[in-house]
């Protein structure tokens, strides 16, 4: 199976699980996340603002807002935003990670149970987190909550990724403890290939036209505490028995400080996929 075929089917669990386990699956995590998931780069930011128009008088929905990571940057124009989020840990540090921006309202629900109370947004956004959401209700109740000419703005970061060669020295720390997460590096194209499949439902829903799509790569440094840390945070690691995860990262931490001394280099792609509703 090639990695955008893995994506698809991962993509594809994570809609079918039940609404009460999407709401909590973060729950463990909600901090770790908050603190080491990256944002999103200012030239994504901008150039999603310029094509879609956004000012400061426009209302924005944001579905899946987290802890408020993409929430604060788009906040910064000045406009209104309802941000909802149905965990209610993320909940609880978006609160206090908006609380500057008093034209932010968050309401604690999920998507499908959120009423839009005939109320319609210049803009509907999702910051990696539009995939948590069955596709045969999110296109069509985001179409549904969009002004006329309003854009669904979809952001996805990838997951961090080390050097090659620190992957691939890696790869049998991983292959004895969690066999299950080993994978091969994902380089320029295979992240392409991922980023592409994460967009075509939005580039084949009839609700949706005049697609757009932009990407950026981008480096970090991270200590080896924040960069074990990261890790918990994405759902292959979280599934892990604690026992078993404890184990790995208990391994992982010495080679990466043979490999890197105390920080770790890192890349990851922050792209954005965006479409019109339909008239």
């Amino acid at each position: 199976m090639d990695s955008v075929d893995a994506i698809k089917q991962t993509v594809a669990t994570y809609a079918a699980r039940t609404l009460e386990q999407r709401s909590h699956w973060y729950a463990p995590t909600a901090a770790a996340y908050a603190a080491t998931r990256p944002g999103y780069p200012p030239h994504l930011v901008d150039a999603v603002v310029a094509q879609s128009g956004l000012t400061v008088a426009s209302t924005l929905l944001e579905v899946g807002c987290g802890p408020g990571t993409a929430t604060v940057t788009f906040a910064e124009l000045g406009c209104r935003i309802v941000a909802i989020e149905p965990n209610p840990e993320f909940c609880l540090l978006a609160q206090q990670t908006c609380q500057r921006f008093p034209r932010v309202e968050l309401v604690k629900t999920s998507f499908e149970d959120w009423d839009p109370h005939q109320e319609r947004f210049d803009a509907v956004v999702a910051a990696t987190s539009f995939h948590w959401i069955p596709p045969e209700i999110a296109y069509p109740k985001a179409a549904g909550a969009l002004r006329e000419n309003g854009w669904l703005i979809l952001l996805w970061n990838k997951e961090l990724q080390p050097p090659i060669q620190t992957h691939e020295a890696l790869r049998p720390i991983i292959r004895c403890h969690a066999p299950a997460l080993e994978r091969p590096y994902e380089d320029a194209a295979s992240v392409a290939g991922i980023l592409a499949s994460l967009g075509q439902p939005l580039l084949e829903s009839p609700s949706f036209h005049r697609a757009q799509q932009g990407h950026w790569l981008v480096e970090s440094l991270l200590t080896i505490d924040d960069y074990l840390t990261l890790l918990t945070t994405y759902s292959p690691f979280l599934a892990l028995d604690p026992v078993v995860l404890d184990a790995l990262l208990a391994e992982l931490r010495p080679a990466l400080e043979t490999l890197h001394g105390e920080s770790v280099p890192l890349t990851h792609t922050s792209a954005y996929v965006m479409a019109q509703r339909t008239p």
